[in-house]
């Protein structure tokens, strides 16, 4: 008999478990000692901070991240050997989404592995519900390119399918370049653009505005380092 493999969401950022994660996430916690996490240390602190300080020392960690080779994905699989359910838990909020995850998930599915999804915050879902833009047709394009022309021409193609298609695009990036992406944003998209900006959601300090790209040149705001939703919805 193999175990399940539970996908626990975490905080989005500092947050106490007990604010954002259901109380029934956090109930059984204590049932599994076997973790994947993407970082160890920030696996302990999180779990330490939902209830299981005292005993993060005994429980088992192994790390699945992008510098994993899918031979030690592979491997993991004798985790869930005798019925021992394994956790899975990403650096922030739900497990597999925009996260290296995703792998472990389709080798549980391909070698007849429960999966259990557990309920949590979706910094993706929590931007499109506050964004205002289209929540009946969207789609999370992850990374847009690093280098600026690539990324603006990105940006002009998903405009134009945005406005075709009547559909909210939904991106992220990697903090240190948030600033980077909104002027390129700003510098491509029609004036008429709607633009999201969602950063630090469920943080005290969130920033979740909806405008017009041509309202946002007059004002543009400073993202810094903060994690960031972008979305856009062309007219």
């Amino acid at each position: 008999m193999k175990g399940r493999l539970f996908l626990i969401p975490s905080p989005l950022g500092d947050n106490e478990p007990a604010e954002v994660i259901p109380a029934g996430v956090l109930s059984m916690l204590p049932s599994i000692t076997t973790y994947v996490v993407e970082a160890v240390r920030t696996a302990r602190r999180y779990l330490s901070a939902a209830g299981l300080k005292g005993h993060v020392q005994d429980l088992e960690f192994h790390e699945l991240n992008e510098h994993t080779t899918p031979e030690e994905v592979e491997a993991l699989m004798k985790l869930f050997e005798d019925g021992r359910d394994v956790g899975l838990i990403t650096e922030a909020g739900l497990p597999a989404v925009a996260d290296p995850g995703a792998q472990l998930v389709r080798l549980c599915h391909r070698h007849g592995v429960e999966v259990v999804p557990m309920s949590g915050p979706s910094s993706l879902m929590l931007a499109l519900m506050a964004s205002g833009l289209n929540g009946q047709s969207f789609a999370f394009l992850g990374y847009l390119p690093a280098k600026t022309e690539e990324r603006r021409q990105a940006l002009r193609s998903i405009e134009k399918h945005s406005s075709t298609a009547r559909q909210t695009k939904i991106f992220i990036e990697t903090p240190y370049r948030n600033d980077s992406l909104l002027a390129d944003i700003l510098s491509v998209c029609r004036a008429d653009t709607e633009v999201c900006i969602a950063a630090n959601i469920t943080m005290p300090d969130a920033f979740i505005r909806t405008r017009t790209a041509g309202e946002w040149k007059k004002a543009v705001p400073t993202i810094g380092k903060r994690p960031c939703v972008f979305l856009i919805l062309g007219h």
